[in-house]
């Protein structure tokens, strides 16, 4: 098996895929306990790996301001850090164009990446043949570790524990009703609907970034539950992540959400309203379920979401039947 001692993992997609890339931290750590692991991820996305406990160092690209400038930035910095392992779990040239040229003698990415044949080690990121990213993550470093996954995995500190500990009454659920894109978003009458069955007694609470407040009030505006608290922009993703522990259930969309509670073992349940969990970004914890409408011939209309429906009737959200779920 070889031997590393400084290893970069570059993971420069959105917040969702930088989530999953913790379970490559996971087992790199596992198998070389000793080595120093640091990872790459795009300005905005960093929050989620402060004070993570053994990373060496976190680098950030600023992709928005100054984009090329940055980027040659980030290579001198990789290259001076003299890493001998480096994992691009991102399939796009920038990435590949850093771990080409990062000096390191291990270098490991996907063959769709425009760089790829200048790495030691590729393979095929196949995505609808129902395997998980994690999966498809874990096969950058199958040829020195073993086909074991290990689930993504976030560490909140002890100060995000407190702050969210007078949170955390006896009966609470979770839920995060937006999402950057509109087809990828339960509908906000399938929200209020599942706000309005929520046991009276269960506290809501709405998380979410500062945009999404407006959602989260026209929600509880809308409903009838009476213990309704919108979070949205005041806790950090770690704190979130707290917070989503202990909820008896957790509500997301195919979004960012899913994944914190997915890195947290937290409980979940998903809606998948234009895309399907068999895309391989579905929930991880033990405790997990999934919802969608099943017998649309539209569906998945594609990989990612849509700003509007493509159809003009985004059935796979209005249809979401949610007599199929408990009463929390």
């Amino acid at each position: 098996m070889a031997e590393f001692k400084n290893i970069l993992v570059i993971q420069t997609a959105f917040i969702g895929d930088a989530i999953l890339a913790s379970g490559i931290l996971e087992k790199l750590h596992n198998y070389f306990p000793n080595a120093s692991i640091s990872i790459l991820v795009r300005k905005g996305n960093e929050s989620i790996y402060e004070n993570h406990p053994f990373l060496k160092q976190l680098l950030v690209w600023n992709k928005k301001e100054n984009k090329f400038k940055n980027l040659f930035g980030i290579l001198s910095q990789i290259r001076k850090n003299k890493y001998d392992c480096v994992i691009n779990c991102h399939r796009y040239a920038s990435s590949g164009f850093l771990t080409a040229f990062s000096g390191a003698r291990h270098t490991a990415g996907y063959k769709e990446n425009p760089f790829s044949f200048m790495f030691n080690f590729n393979t095929k990121h196949i995505i609808g043949n129902g395997t998980h990213e994690t999966e498809r993550y874990n096969q950058l470093i199958e040829d020195f570790t073993d086909t074991k996954v290990f689930k993504p995995k976030l560490h909140p500190s002890a100060s995000d524990i407190e702050i969210i500990k007078p949170l955390k009454t006896e009966s609470y659920v979770c839920m995060a009703p937006a999402s950057v894109w509109f087809t990828k978003q339960l509908p906000k009458e399938k929200w209020t609907e599942l706000c309005n069955k929520t046991n009276a007694q269960t506290t809501i609470y709405f998380l979410g970034a500062p945009g999404d407040k407006q959602l989260c009030e026209e929600i509880r505006t809308a409903s009838t539950h009476k213990d309704i608290k919108i979070l949205a922009g005041q806790l950090t993703l770690l704190q979130s992540c707290a917070l989503m522990q202990n909820a008896k259930m957790n509500y997301v969309n195919d979004s960012a959400p899913l994944h914190l509670a997915s890195a947290i073992n937290a409980p979940v349940t998903a809606f998948f309203t234009s895309t399907v969990p068999a895309f391989g970004f579905g929930p991880l914890s033990d405790n997990s379920k999934t919802l969608g409408v099943d017998d649309l011939k539209c569906r998945p209309c594609g990989l990612h979401g849509y700003k509007a429906c493509p159809l003009g009737h985004f059935k796979c959200g209005h249809l979401m039947d949610l007599t199929k779920l408990g009463n929390e």
